[in-house]
């Protein structure tokens, strides 16, 4: 390419990546529909693991909130929850690149990236702006899988924008720490469950864009009516878990010259420091009821359970969540108010009906319990399958599931999770 030629395309690349953070646009217009549609659809939830160090973190340093990916409505919620302490430029996929959505995230400071585009012109530019931002202190969000989870199971983390911001701290000029903060966040309600995992059930049932834009548009719609009319009701919790920060710098001096490495070899040694990110973002992911629940009814292994048997199981995962120090949201409420606040969901939903004294998991619907329960089965005790436990005993393992997908997707990752 000639001189001219290239300068030209990284105008383009620039123009593409580069947002125009406006701070009234962020706190006046951004935090209002955040908190607008964050309470409207949620009830929020937000702890600290270890605030104490959070705190102890000098202020001229840079932080990186590393995410899991669970919604598209991530954004909306981890921004409403830090909105009073900082504001945060995430890294966006091209799905948001469409007006107004586009507009709208680059007036919040957002920057887009391109998923799997390999030009290297164009990572040159996209490099160069990130240890940009991080140099001059811009505290940024980051989803470390790289984009949603189709089955509830993390999916195996992505370092190139990590190695971006960690060869930040090799310029001489930049004497300042960068601090790594796992943030976990799980929903009772993901917006869009069924289209992640329709595809996962049949390969060939994968909606195009104007399938895709009707539903959208179906969806909203519905709700802005139920809205008028006083007939919307929230989707139950979604949690957010801020874990204990992690200093580049101290990896970087227990693993001398792991940032000069070729390539290569550097990302293999960031995928270790990714994996512990991970590790800890799976040891701190919040447990609302309906994973929660969801996983109970799933551990029998049948399409039918008695409640007072639900409730046993519901109450032996709790102890153990309590006891191994896992982050239960409202861990002093009982069984009985778990499988409360989940038996709205999962009735509003139509996944499960109750008979009798008993609970049925529809069978359509059970690809969708197992999403849920993906979220955190590795923090449940493994649970040997008693059977006919139920006297209408009907077995559950030739019923739709997500097993085949797990096993590609979930596999080895991170601390070994089913």
């Amino acid at each position: 390419m000639s001189e001219a030629e290239t300068q030209r395309q990284v105008e383009l690349y620039v123009d593409e990546i580069v947002p125009f953070f406006d701070v009234l646009s962020y706190y006046k217009l951004g935090y209002n529909i955040a908190r607008l549609l964050s309470v409207l659809l949620y009830r929020v939830t937000s702890e600290y693991q270890d605030r104490g160090s959070l705190n102890a973190i000098p202020r001229g340093d840079v932080v990186l909130y590393l995410m899991n990916h669970r919604s598209n409505a991530d954004y909306v919620i981890v921004a409403y929850v830090l909105a009073h302490g900082v504001s945060t430029s995430y890294a966006v996929g091209e799905w948001a690149r469409v007006w107004p959505l586009e507009f709208v995230f680059k007036s919040f400071g957002a920057y887009f990236v391109r998923r799997g585009f390999r030009e290297q012109l164009y990572h040159t530019v996209l490099e160069r702006y990130v240890q940009l931002i991080t140099s001059n202190g811009v505290t940024q969000g980051i989803f470390l899988e790289g984009g949603l989870t189709k089955n509830g199971v993390f999916r195996s983390p992505k370092v190139g924008l990590l190695d971006y911001i960690a060869r930040t701290i090799l310029d001489p000029a930049f004497d300042r720490d960068i601090w790594l903060v796992p943030v976990a966040i799980n929903y009772d309600r993901v917006l869009e469950d069924r289209t992640l995992i329709r595809e996962l059930i049949d390969e060939d049932d994968r909606p195009g864009r104007l399938r895709q834009m009707l539903s959208v548009s179906h969806y909203l719609l519905s709700n802005i009516l139920r809205l008028l009319t006083g007939r919307l009701k929230r989707y139950g919790r979604v949690a957010v878990n801020f874990g204990s920060p992690v200093s580049l710098r101290q990896w970087s001096a227990d693993n001398p010259q792991a940032l000069s490495l070729p390539k290569q070899e550097r990302l293999n040694q960031l995928h270790g420091l990714a994996d512990e990110i991970m590790n800890r973002i799976a040891a701190i992911m919040p447990v609302t009821p309906v994973p929660l629940v969801s996983a109970a009814l799933l551990s029998f292994g049948e399409t039918m359970v008695r409640r007072s048997d639900l409730l046993d199981r519901i109450d032996e995962y709790r102890d153990h969540l309590i006891a191994t120090g896992a982050k239960l949201v409202r861990e002093e409420r009982g069984a009985d108010a778990i499988l409360e606040r989940a038996w709205r969901m999962l009735r509003m939903r139509r996944l499960v009906v109750k008979e009798v004294d008993s609970f049925v998991v529809l069978p359509k619907q059970r690809p969708l319990l197992e999403y849920y329960a993906n979220s955190i089965v590795h923090l449940l005790p493994e649970q040997p399958m008693r059977r006919q436990m139920h006297p209408a005993h009907e077995d559950d393992r030739d019923l739709p599931g997500l097993r085949e997908r797990k096993r590609q997707e979930g596999q080895g990752k991170p601390g070994n999770l089913p």
